[in-house]
């Protein structure tokens, strides 16, 4: 499952207002804060989150205007505002530019310091230092998420908002009954629990970081906010575990457990406690072994699944190479067969022709039978190149014949077979690249003989290739029919081979009848392409 559209904007929506609901509602109902008005200041505060993610800059202006407006109205939502802020300028940081990045800090920066500002007081150094925290910390977040470091090579994002989720929840729950006792202003304080909690989110990206993170915030909550001290114990464990589970270190493994043991230890126990402190990180070195089995055990089910997901990739690869070879070993047989079968019939022809051209050498038929001859050895030689290439499909064709040559050689056997053939090749041809040569040979070779084929002897026909636009331009034109015509046999395949082979180069090839009666064949094979 991933987290992305409209649902995610609606939950947005749903926990900012929720939050401010959440830390807003025993001041709901007085003589200073109806119902209708702060209801609608959490509508308010929580309803843009919703555009967060389409329009991240846009949002962050609106909560820092809304942010100075509460603050002057005196309601108590500034507080839920001021924590949505420094969210949406993480996700400024994390979409935008650095100039626009710098810009909303600014923004930000500023409506905090209105925030913290008390007329009856002077701004002091924390205030300032609370202002430049507010503004760094989410920059710094958003920036390196954007960066290749935060990714993680699996695209689901399921396990980082659960634990986003999870530690939200957690910390919140635990520990906002006494956000407005612990002596410092309330966004502060809920700042620092919001990103407690947060922080489990990027843990799988940054297990180390969000360790020492965890254990920071421990030692905060342990001098300023007491009552939070047995959720931040409860952060560490499971930064813990997920440490364990996304580092592969065994001796990083317990660096990690031994601090997590000593930290706790140090942060619960009282000082009338001293004595029994070895016992107690004994103790807490047994407990904490939980976690760190769990993340193991995860790791293990982990690396499990996806040597499993390789293992079938793997089988698929090779089931398709094995079909691969299948199919190539059936084209060898039936390319076999088919030569055995032509070269048969063919080298029977050629036999037949070459005796009867001894037996009558000086006949008028001669020349016609050294011509069949010399097409037959021609045929035999072409079906032992196609057979060898099927054999052997890293073999290169054998492309070493002029195409212009081939050109002419089929143009006067098409004359001496009865064609009336008018040949115009341009200079320019020759600079084409080999294979649009070769195809427009072939294109040529095969218009011919559908011309003899379909119109007979003594029609008229004219072949051009020309150097055109981006390409070389083939053209096939013949006029009428010069006589009656037998039925001929015809397999109907010569108009698609064309057609294939321009494709296979990029080109197109068009057929039909001409204006006066005859038949145009086209084609335009680009020769940047085919180079």
């Amino acid at each position: 499952m991933r987290w992305r559209g409209k649902a995610l904007d609606v939950l947005l929506v749903t926990a900012a207002i929720g939050f401010d609901v959440l830390t807003t509602w025993h001041t709901w109902g007085t003589a200073s804060a109806p119902v209708v008005i702060c209801g609608a200041f959490s509508v308010l505060a929580g309803a843009p989150m919703g555009l967060l993610r389409r329009w991240p800059v846009a949002v962050a202006g609106y909560l820092a205007g809304l942010l100075v407006l509460t603050d002057q109205l005196g309601a108590f939502t500034v507080n839920t505002v001021q924590i949505l802020l420094l969210a949406a300028l993480g996700v400024v940081a994390h979409r935008t530019r650095p100039l626009t990045v710098t810009c909303s800090a600014l923004v930000v920066g500023v409506a905090t310091a209105v925030n913290l500002a008390d007329p009856a007081h002077p701004f002091t150094a924390n205030a300032w230092w609370y202002c430049a925290g507010a503004v760094v910390v989410p920059v710094l977040i958003g920036v390196y998420l954007r960066g290749p470091a935060g990714r993680l090579p699996e695209r689901d994002v399921t396990p980082d908002v659960l634990l986003a989720g999870g530690g939200l929840t957690l910390t919140v729950l635990n520990t906002w009954t006494g956000w407005d006792t612990a002596g410092k202003p309330v966004w502060v304080t809920a700042s620092v629990v919001v990103l407690a909690g947060l922080s489990l989110g990027v843990a799988r990206r940054l297990p180390g970081l969000v360790f020492v993170l965890q254990v920071v915030l421990m030692l905060l909550a342990d001098r300023y906010f007491e009552e939070a001290t047995a959720t931040c114990v409860m952060l560490v464990l499971v930064a813990v575990g997920v440490f364990a589970m996304r580092v592969a270190s065994w001796l990083w493994t317990f660096v990690v457990h031994l601090v997590a043991v000593l930290a706790i230890a140090a942060f619960t126990a009282a000082p009338a406690d001293a004595g029994s402190q070895p016992t107690r990180v004994l103790a807490l070195m047994t407990l904490v072994v939980a976690p760190v089995a769990s993340g193991r055990y995860l790791r293990a089910r982990q690396a499990a699944h996806q040597a499993e997901r390789l293992r079938r990739r793997e089988s698929q690869q090779r089931a398709l190479a094995q079909v691969r070879a299948d199919q190539l070993a059936e084209r060898e047989s039936i390319a076999r067969e088919m030569h055995d079968i032509v070269a048969h019939h063919v080298g029977a022809m050629v036999l037949r022709a070459g005796a009867a051209r001894y037996a009558d050498p000086g006949g008028p038929s001669s020349q016609a039978l050294a011509d069949i001859h010399d097409a037959g050895h021609q045929v035999l030689e072409d079906l032992r190149g196609l057979l060898d290439l099927l054999r052997d499909p890293d073999k290169q064709p054998d492309l070493l014949a002029d195409p212009a040559t081939v050109i002419r050689r089929s143009a006067e056997r098409m004359s001496a077979a009865g064609l009336l053939v008018e040949l115009d090749i341009g200079p320019e041809v020759a600079r084409a690249p080999l294979m649009a040569r070769a195809s427009a040979a072939r294109i040529v070779q095969e218009g011919l003989t559908n011309v003899l084929k379909h119109a007979g002897a003594g029609t008229w026909v004219r072949v051009s290739l020309t150097a055109a636009p981006g390409g070389l331009a083939v053209e096939v034109r013949n006029g009428r029919p010069a006589a009656a015509l037998l039925s001929l046999p015809s397999s109907g395949q010569g108009l698609r081979g064309m057609r294939e082979r321009a494709h296979a180069l990029g080109g197109t090839l068009t057929a039909g009848p001409a204006e006066d009666g005859g038949w145009l064949l086209t084609a335009l094979l680009p020769t940047r392409h085919a180079a």
